[in-house]
């Protein structure tokens, strides 16, 4: 990855300083500001896992979605135990065991990751000493077989212990049957990440998209681990074909309980700032000069007022275009 996408290490995951210290203030930190609080970054953000609440969204058929712990988690609660989509932070574990034990006695049998960001399976580990199978897409287990270095984040993740890394893989696509419920397991290649997958309850018309959908939040992109903007956007519109009006969206982060329309709004904004990168970039404008001339600002009021903001998106397109 090139210098110009390189963020600081006090920039990884700053919803986790955001979303917390809304709580205390009352307003949302700015990045500068949440950059200068942020210290230890993955210790800051355990240490605020296990402090912020757990909100429970119920969805229907079953499906719930846990909020407040790194990504949205999705929780299929039936006869044959809880099946949970992401994992959280390990630090948050007394607060997800009380949500799930609010959705019923079953024990946790099943975790699917939807890639292998931190947020999203630093709880793999204490959910498979729980009982549940890792099931992951097999490049997701790769990564989280090995040291992985973040470029856009200055961050380098050790090797998990084995027990947090997947036991069961998937390709292309695949579905299981669980609680009565048709789980479909789609890959999507180059997006978020290499290994990223989307999760559809069928019989729920229920759609988890993991780190593909930021919902109202400019996303992040990791080409350090094989991300895209140009498969970003194949994946948005791939899940787009399948959905309805009626289908619950669930994005990786942001207000979980989604829908299409907001989905194709995000797509929307995905191709056309793409198309404005990609033009000031043919025309061999630097990556300043591209920032300059504000290629998102029409977006900017919506999706650029979180974590990741106009610049630092304008430069993670301008990267991959």
């Amino acid at each position: 990855m090139t210098q110009d996408l390189k963020l600081s290490r006090r920039g990884f995951c700053l919803c986790c300083v955001a979303v917390s210290t809304f709580a205390v203030s009352g307003g949302w930190l700015s990045p500068r500001q949440a950059f200068a609080k942020a210290q230890g970054i993955v210790d800051m953000i355990r240490d605020e896992a296990a402090k912020a609440p757990i909100k429970v969204h119920e969805a229907r058929a079953g499906v719930a979605i846990l909020e407040g712990s790194g990504g949205n988690i999705a929780v299929l609660t039936g006869e044959d135990g809880k099946v949970l989509v992401d994992g959280g932070i390990t630090a948050s574990r007394r607060r997800i065991l009380d949500a799930l034990a609010g959705l019923g006695k079953q024990p946790i049998v099943h975790l699917i990751n939807t890639h292998w960001h931190f947020d999203h399976t630093d709880g793999n580990e204490w959910l498979n000493a729980e009982g549940a199978v890792i099931l992951a897409h097999e490049n997701t287990k790769k990564r989280l077989m090995t040291i992985q270095k973040v470029d856009a984040w200055d961050f380098e993740f050790p090797r998990p212990p084995l027990a947090a890394v997947p036991s069961e893989t998937v390709g292309d696509e695949t579905s299981l049957k669980l609680n009565k419920s048709t789980l479909m397991l789609k890959h999507h290649p180059d997006a978020h990440t290499d290994g990223d997958i989307s999760v559809t309850f069928s019989e729920a018309n229920i759609v988890h998209t993991g780190d593909l959908y930021w919902n109202g939040i400019y996303p992040f992109i990791d080409y350090s681990t094989g991300g895209g903007i140009d498969g970003k956007i194949k994946a948005v519109e791939e899940i787009l074909t399948r959905v309805t009006d009626e289908t619950i969206v669930i994005p990786g982060h942001g207000q979980p309980l989604s829908k299409k329309s907001e989905l194709s709004d995000y797509r929307t904004m995905l191709v056309d700032i793409r198309g404005n990168v990609a033009r000031l970039k043919a025309e061999g404008k630097p990556i300043d000069e591209v920032i300059a001339a504000k290629p998102t600002a029409q977006f900017d009021a919506k999706w650029g007022q979180f974590v990741i903001g106009p610049e630092f998106f304008t430069r993670l397109v301008y990267h991959g275009v």
